[in-house]
């Protein structure tokens, strides 16, 4: 899979789980399931030059 087309997969990975871990309640399981998820997305991301300034709506 090329490059580009990996990284929008990612990035829109990243914005579909940040609306639902947005729309969960931050002490149930499933919120920390999902924020584990949300941590690797995150360092894939930066590691390959987004710029999450904009996308991150979590903040954590």
């Amino acid at each position: 899979m090329p490059d580009k087309e990996m990284m929008q997969r990612n990035v829109e990975e990243f914005a579909r789980l940040q609306s639902y871990m947005l729309a969960s309640e931050k002490d149930s399981a499933s919120y920390k399931l999902m924020k584990e998820r949300y941590i690797e997305l995150k360092v894939i991301l930066i590691s390959t030059g987004v710029n999450l300034t904009e996308l991150d709506r979590i903040k954590e």
